[in-house]
């Protein structure tokens, strides 16, 4: 692409002119003359997925340091899961038929969905649209042609199974690049956005083959690399004994992890979690009435949110989210995650949807009080906070070393699958002698800082 016609499409394009710190990509050496050479895999490819916030960040760029920055990364090849686009067109009872439900009701076969943009997108860019993930990775041709992998699927295009998890195929797309590198005798660093797998043992067996394949592995979300406000971190090796955060949407795993993020820089760090418990509805009330987490905790936490709904919605008068009542009159179907880790510590992600819009958590510290942010997740159609997570992305493939462990994202995996099995079992608290995972936090922050 020339750079007029670049310059063209990101004039035009919804991409947000925000800024972000990232000092190792303005530190770097002048790269070499070839760009590194990017597979995508993903299963949705439409205006406002996930696939493409983040995969166009490596087609036009995207803000750092107060300039825009363009990786050196070229796109060769992308597939889309063909499943995917029949199940985003199928009707409910499809769907359900593909969970293991009653057979559905005859349909002519479907068709790719017209907000599709992989043609669009690979006649702007010249790159090879695949039929399947071997042709990707081989560019076409017989042999390892890709320096680096994005795979991003979504669960908005799958079923869910017994467990309310969607069937994510995350696992499968691994381990069929797992066989062409093994098949080749070398591995390219992947990236594998959001959790692992929805089951813990694929996510476990994808952590163990990466390292068996000394494959630079790098998963998770944005969250836990967006901007804070106020901008803190833990301090390494602080002594904390719970930690209280808040949130709301569909961003579960998202807020496990970025709750992670800072909780893995305690002291001693992360050894794991014994136990975790799913409460919904009126249990979550009794709860907090019984102490089951710190008051003083979700008011820090509440005070950080910058979208209080409710009366301020109303009519714009302040008002205490974390006085008695507020809450279980504002939210309908509360959901409390709670955790117990191996070391004693306690953390409580509590998702309300009806009383805020953003996600907020405060700490108990030893020798510093309460300490409470927000994660910045900023608003469609620009979310910046995909810029920083591209800028962790691009690190990967150019240092083919992975900024953070991807053990932050196999533990958060495996705190939501057993969420969900506590779900299952009716809320009862189950043991997690299996997530006794230990790992070394980066000594240095790594969320966007400027």
């Amino acid at each position: 692409m020339t750079p007029i016609s670049r310059r063209r499409f990101v004039a035009s394009s919804a991409l947000s002119t925000a800024t972000l710190a990232y000092p190792q990509l303005l530190r770097a050496a002048a790269p070499s003359d070839r760009p590194i050479r990017l597979a995508i895999l993903g299963s949705t490819y439409k205006l406002g997925s996930r696939l493409q916030t983040i995969a166009d960040r490596f087609l036009v760029g995207y803000p750092c340091e107060g300039e825009w920055h363009i990786p050196h990364v070229q796109v060769v090849s992308l597939y889309v899961d063909a499943r995917a686009r029949r199940m985003a067109s199928a009707p409910p009872d499809y769907l359900r038929f593909l969970s293991g439900a009653s057979a559905p009701t005859p349909r002519p076969p479907a068709e790719e969905a017209s907000d599709d943009l992989s043609h669009a997108r690979s006649q702007q860019f010249g790159f090879r649209l695949c039929n399947n993930i071997q042709q990707a990775l081989r560019d076409g041709g017989n042999r390892l042609a890709v320096d680096a992998v994005l795979t991003i699927v979504e669960q908005d295009d799958y079923p869910l199974n017994h467990k309310g998890q969607a069937l994510l195929p995350t696992y499968d797309f691994f381990q069929q690049c797992a066989q062409v590198f093994t098949s080749e005798g070398r591995a390219v660093p992947y990236f594998n956005y959001g959790s692992l797998s929805f089951n813990f043992d694929e996510a476990d067996e994808m952590v163990k083959t990466a390292k068996k394949l000394r494959m630079p592995l790098l998963a998770g979300s944005s969250m836990p690399v967006t901007w804070r406000l106020p901008d803190i971190d833990l301090p390494l090796g602080a002594t904390v004994t719970e930690a209280v955060m808040v949130g709301a949407g569909t961003l579960d795993f998202d807020a496990l992890e970025a709750m992670q993020a800072m909780l893995e820089r305690r002291k001693g760090g992360e050894t794991g979690v014994k136990a975790v418990q799913l409460l919904e509805g009126d249990d979550v009330w009794d709860a907090a009435r019984s102490g089951r987490w710190s008051h003083d905790l979700l008011t820090s936490a509440l005070s950080r949110s910058d979208t209080p709904l409710g009366l301020t919605l109303l009519d714009g008068r302040t008002q205490n989210l974390a006085a008695p009542g507020v809450l279980s009159q504002l939210v309908k179907d509360p959901t409390a995650f709670c955790i117990e880790y191996a070391d004693g510590t306690r953390a409580t992600l509590l998702m309300l949807n009806g009383a805020l819009r953003d996600h907020n958590i405060a700490i108990r510290v030893a020798g510093h009080g309460i300490l409470s942010t927000q994660f910045l997740m900023s608003v469609p159609p620009n979310e910046t906070h995909s810029a920083c997570l591209a800028g962790k992305i691009e690190e990967l493939y150019r240092t083919k070393t992975a900024p953070y462990s991807a053990e932050r994202t196999l533990l958060a995996t495996g705190v939501l699958d057993a969420c969900a099995t506590s779900r299952y079992r009716r809320n009862e608290r189950i043991l997690t002698p299996h997530l006794a995972i230990a790992y070394p936090s980066p000594t240095e922050s790594q969320y966007a800082r400027t």
